[in-house]
């Protein structure tokens, strides 16, 4: 049975786009799936990427507004057009529902996805306490029970701990999928993801000189 690390932030668009397909191609296949929420911008400074305001306008366009258009109609995935009015607000106590529901199950699965989508979806406040609770009621859950172990020291700390996995993993974006010890980021690679899953890849054998 092969292992996918699903590694992502609750905020992420690229992982919103993906998520339902994600979510098919797991259900489809014989697939234990660990969610790996993390903080993403530190995963992304450990890797020495521009930030979002490090960029020209010209690349946040593109890679941040047409790309997720042209990839939300072929995945015919509902989003807003436009960057979330709350997008840079703190979404830990939102990873922590996630964390909260276990590294894996449905539940986890569907919490994961029901914040992508609140946030891309309605424009969300991933900080804001009424719609978590809203989001998290919506699911099954008691939502004041729920956001307590969400907000708690052992939750936090998980959220903490995968951040740092990630960066010793050499992750540098969300979504990053790691099928069996091999990482395909972003969503756009959910088609090779499939075929490791059937057939996996040669092992790799590139070699770069070094990055000075």
């Amino acid at each position: 049975m092969a292992t996918i690390e699903y590694v992502y932030s609750a905020h992420s668009g690229y992982a919103y786009l993906g998520s339902a397909e994600f979510m098919r191609i797991c259900a489809d296949n014989t697939v234990t799936l660990i969610h790996k929420p993390i903080l993403l911008s530190p995963v992304i400074d450990a890797q020495r990427a521009p930030s979002f305001r490090g960029r020209t306008q010209q690349h946040v366009d593109y890679f941040f507004g047409r790309e997720i258009e042209r990839w939300a109609e072929f995945r015919n995935v509902p989003i807003i057009n436009y960057r979330p009015s709350q997008h840079d607000a703190d979404y830990s106590l939102a990873s922590g529902m996630i964390l909260a529901l276990g590294e894996t199950g449905p539940q986890t699965d569907a919490m994961a996805h029901g914040l992508l989508e609140a946030h891309w979806r309605n424009d969300m406040d991933l900080s804001d306490l009424s719609g978590l609770k809203a989001l998290a009621t919506s699911l099954g859950h008691d939502a004041d029970a729920l956001l307590a172990k969400a907000g708690s020291e052992e939750m936090q700390s998980r959220l903490q701990a995968n951040t740092r996995w990630a960066q010793e993993k050499n992750v540098f974006g969300s979504p990053t999928y790691i099928v069996d010890g091999d990482p395909f980021y972003g969503q756009d690679h959910l088609e090779l993801v499939k075929r490791a899953l059937h057939t996996p890849f040669k092992a790799p054998g590139w070699s770069n000189p070094p990055v000075k």
